[in-house]
């Protein structure tokens, strides 16, 4: 069987949807699926194509961000045009495509009418894009309400990756069936990553609270950062895991609000080092607006780490309110600093919440199981 997959970005490009993609490509590839990938060549130092895992192909076309996060074909170049049509020549069983708000989910459509062949569409998005601008969010609502619902509405078959991201496809598809396959994570490799005892050693005494994220709009840093402007105590950090275009902003704000000094900023850090981060960390917080399934949490939960979480997209999938941290709403800043502040000073309750939300992740998201459903639909 031979699949060519339309992925609106890819590793080396960091983010959740990237490692997902990855991971299920590997496990694909181990059950002798030919896969060719198609990605943006973002970031712009990535190779043009290059051959992982059991045989996996990715080709990358040049490509730029209109906006932050939102990366479209360099149209006018003749490469990406050479690749794209290439793939005519071609005969692929199915094409998949992923989140219906990126541009190659256009390109498969398109593929997929011309070529007649099958095509399935995984969505990882659980709600409406929301952006620090009103005019942006608007623009993005008015794109989903269109070609987002094209997408949906025209492929073969849609899964999603969480029962939220299957219901917000309900929204704009009523009439087309979604399924909900989890993603996997690669488990026995987080669990073997060593903590990061040299960072530990430079704050021995210290509370760390840790975000792992790309630094873009919707993450919701800047509320993470006002939160625990508010608590002083100089025993406390924060670690900011990540790089994006607000990464300046960001900073500028910790400056502003007399915490920079108490914030650390480690920029891009490959997996295994934000995994040895995080693990030496006590408390988790992952702030954002939206999410599908955010990757980040699950693995907070496998390095039993204490998590607040904004009860948004499929994070209240992952773990259990108050049994397994807490799920608050976005945006609230106040209650933010509540939580924090009183995981800060119970620590048999943050040493709780990590263990339960460990038993509840090792449970759902195994790829093995995950790929094999994947597999009965591809047949």
């Amino acid at each position: 069987m031979k699949l060519l997959i339309l992925c609106p970005y890819y590793p080396p490009h960091i983010g959740g949807l990237e490692s997902h993609a990855d991971e299920f490509n590997k496990y694909l590839s181990r059950e002798g699926i030919s896969i060719t990938v198609f990605t943006p060549r973002l970031p712009e130092n990535s190779p043009e194509s290059e051959i992982k895992h059991s045989g996996v192909k990715i080709i990358r076309f040049p490509a730029f961000e209109i906006i932050p996060s939102y990366p479209l074909p360099k149209f006018w170049r003749l490469e990406f045009w050479k690749s794209f049509l290439g793939f005519f020549k071609e005969n692929f069983d199915i094409i998949i495509s992923r989140t219906r708000f990126f541009n190659t989910s256009l390109l498969a459509l398109a593929y997929a009418k011309i070529k007649k062949i099958k095509w399935i569409h995984i969505e990882h998005g659980s709600d409406f894009v929301s952006l620090n601008s009103n005019f942006s969010s608007a623009v993005a609502r008015i794109y989903d309400y269109t070609l987002g619902k094209l997408v949906l509405n025209l492929s073969d078959c849609n899964i999603a990756n969480s029962i939220a991201s299957a219901n917000f496809c309900k929204k704009l598809a009523p009439r087309k069936k979604c399924e909900v396959i989890y993603r996997g994570v690669e488990i026995e490799k987080i669990i073997k990553i060593n903590p990061n005892l040299n960072l530990k050693n430079k704050y021995p005494d210290d509370i760390i609270i840790t975000f792992i994220g790309r630094l873009i709009d919707g993450k919701g840093v800047s509320d993470l950062i006002r939160s625990f402007s508010k608590i002083k105590n100089e025993k406390i950090k924060c670690f900011i895991v990540g790089d994006g275009p607000q990464k300046e902003n960001l900073e500028k704000l910790a400056a502003s609000l007399g915490v920079l000094d108490r914030i650390i900023f480690f920029g891009y850090k490959k997996h295994e080092e934000a995994i040895s981060i995080l693990k030496i960390s006590d408390i988790f917080v992952n702030p954002s607006y939206n999410e599908g399934l955010p990757s980040s949490v699950i693995e907070a939960a496998l390095c039993r780490k204490a998590i607040i979480a904004t009860n948004v997209g499929g994070t209240p999938e992952i773990f259990t309110n108050e049994k397994g941290g807490f799920l608050i709403e976005m945006k609230k800043i106040d209650i933010l600093k509540e939580k924090i502040e009183k995981l800060i000073t119970d620590k048999n309750l943050r040493e709780n919440f990590g263990a339960e939300a460990y038993n509840e992740v090792i449970e759902k998201f195994d790829w093995n199981k995950n790929i094999t459903k994947y597999l009965n639909i591809f047949e």
